[in-house]
């Protein structure tokens, strides 16, 4: 179980970050990859966990016959809610609730998917454990966030923590592939793509303690030609960017 003084730095971050974390343009990056991996079909009742605002719930909800969202974080589901109606879609419900564990009967849900919210879990296992429990047999379980090699794991968690003090660790690539290959999941597919941020507007949509962006900034300025951070810091136009390495993998559930 997620510690109390853990699941309210989550929800105090992000009730600040709902409205913000929408506008950044990278967190809507590769629906497609996602959509395309998942093999969502017209048929599947999808639970998409930690849902945040919606945007992958409901690009999930032109394929299926119905996506649930959940999400710890009351002001998340509020914009889910209102993306819902800007968009006309009638098969999207939305529950505020933990992940681990999740309200849901066993075998609830044919398709599990959770994106960029493994690095906020103290126990991701357990997280996994619940999806795994609430997908039926025969369905798929999805999970796309950050991966970074071994070596620059430390360092990478450490800025997220200055950035997000809500971050715990983001899954190492071998950390990742060994979640899924100890599963027990089937027919298990991997794929992954870069998502692209301005420094300064990720910070912006963040809120590190005081004090701490500065640290930030300098940093990533640090880092360029070195990443050491695993997030190929380098300067565009005069911007400070910032590259986000993201892991997806999904599997079917056997039996």
């Amino acid at each position: 179980m997620e510690d109390q003084q853990h699941l309210d730095s989550i929800v105090d971050q992000f009730s600040r970050q709902a409205i913000p974390f929408t506008r950044l343009p990278g967190h809507l990056d590769a629906m497609e990859t996602l959509i395309e991996m998942s093999g969502v079909c017209a048929e599947d009742s999808v639970l998409d966990v930690a849902c945040g605002p919606g945007l992958l719930a409901c690009a999930f909800a032109g394929h299926a016959a119905r996506v649930t969202g959940i999400d710890i974080t009351a002001a998340m589901i509020e914009q889910a809610r209102l993306r819902q109606r800007e968009q006309g879609l009638q098969n999207l419900e939305w529950h505020v609730g933990n992940a681990v564990p999740l309200s849901f009967a066993d075998g609830a849900f044919s398709l599990v998917v959770t994106r960029y919210s493994f690095h906020h879990f103290q126990e991701p296992v357990l997280a996994f454990a619940e999806m795994m429990r609430v997908c039926r047999a025969g369905g798929r379980v999805l999970v796309a966030d950050v991966a970074v090699t071994p070596e620059r794991s430390a360092a990478y968690d450490r800025i997220e923590r200055l950035r997000d003090p809500s971050h715990t660790h983001a899954l190492t690539e071998p950390e990742f592939a060994a979640l899924f290959a100890d599963s027990g999941l089937g027919a298990c597919k991997y794929s992954g793509y870069p998502v692209d941020m301005e420094l300064d507007s990720l910070i912006g949509s963040s809120f590190p303690n005081p004090g701490d962006a500065e640290v930030i900034r300098k940093m990533v300025t640090d880092d360029i030609g070195v990443n050491a951070l695993g997030v190929n810091a380098r300067m565009e136009n005069g911007k400070l960017m910032y590259t986000f390495p993201i892991a997806v993998y999904v599997g079917r559930k056997e039996g």
